[in-house]
């Protein structure tokens, strides 16, 4: 809609991931460069948590385009209970064929499948994402699932990403014996107020911008109130170069960010976030004393 509007080939806040626009922020850096020493290091599990819409999906997009032909990859996204069993979710992330009606039978045919696949030098790698909804009793079989490693013999890695309350699960009692098994773990942090600047400017400058569409004070406006979620910042800038377009303003800057958002409270579709926070504290005042913006 826009998108000629400001010279741009795509949109450049599209809220489905993509690891084409991904921002090489020092956390999302760190973050990848964990999932793939995981890979690499054959750990048995590993465990990159954060924040809803902090990028999770996006790194193991990115992740999926680094792994060597020398994996077998499984991906499993629907990880709510009322999508089914997990040994079913399982057998089909890894395209294993199976007649099975029951779990034991199911349970001989993936290791049938994993030690065959160890046995032509390949490793079966399973990614599970939004790993915080599986209960307690699915990370257990998960933990079972890895018995088919033996010693120093890696047939299987197990990758979970979640929001923060996978971590919460993890320290319980009963899954002591699956916090053990974890060799490599993350926590993917929100972007800061420079970031989220330079991330917003990397997006459009993905989507061919050649110039600065965003004003310094428009992105900050932006950063307090998406607290440097990435999710949220694409949804606040996507908004934006609407209201923008609809002004016929080349430049997006603080005013449609402000009214945007006054319009966006009078709707109560988007919840406001708490913008008393210290880190955003000093963005807003930062905004009153440079610019004499008040939010």
């Amino acid at each position: 809609m826009y998108t000629e509007h400001f010279g741009l080939k795509d949109k450049p806040f599209n809220l489905v991931p993509d690891p084409a626009y991904l921002y090489p922020s020092p956390n999302h850096k760190k973050a990848l460069t964990m999932l793939e020493y995981g890979v690499i290091s054959h750990a048995g599990f590993t465990v990159v948590t954060g924040e809803i819409g902090a990028g999770k999906t996006t790194l193991i997009r990115t992740l999926l385009g680094k792994i060597g032909d020398d994996c077998v990859i499984g991906l499993i996204n629907n990880t709510h209970e009322s999508f089914g069993e997990l040994m079913v979710w399982v057998l089909d992330a890894l395209d294993i064929q199976s007649d099975a009606t029951d779990n034991a039978g199911r349970y001989r045919d993936y290791i049938n499948f994993v030690v065959d696949q160890y046995a032509r030098g390949r490793r079966v790698v399973l990614i599970i994402d939004e790993a915080q909804n599986l209960s307690v009793q699915s990370l257990e079989e998960l933990r079972l699932l890895s018995n088919v490693n033996i010693d120093s013999d890696i047939f299987l890695q197990l990758i979970l990403t979640g929001q923060p309350e996978l971590i919460e699960k993890l320290n319980r009692p009963e899954l002591e014996q699956f916090a053990q098994r974890i060799g490599v773990e993350y926590h993917l942090k929100a972007l800061s107020h420079p970031e989220t600047q330079k991330y917003i400017q990397h997006r459009l400058n993905t989507a061919g911008a050649n110039y600065t569409i965003f004003t310094p004070e428009a992105c900050a406006v932006i950063y307090c109130h998406s607290q440097g979620i990435p999710r949220k910042i694409n949804n606040l800038c996507d908004f934006a170069m609407v209201y923008a377009f609809a002004d016929d303003k080349k430049v997006v800057d603080v005013n449609i960010v402000l009214e945007m958002m006054r319009e966006k409270k009078s709707t109560q579709v988007i919840r406001t976030i708490d913008l008393d926070n210290p880190e955003i504290s000093n963005v807003k005042e930062w905004l009153l004393e440079k610019y004499n913006v008040v939010i």
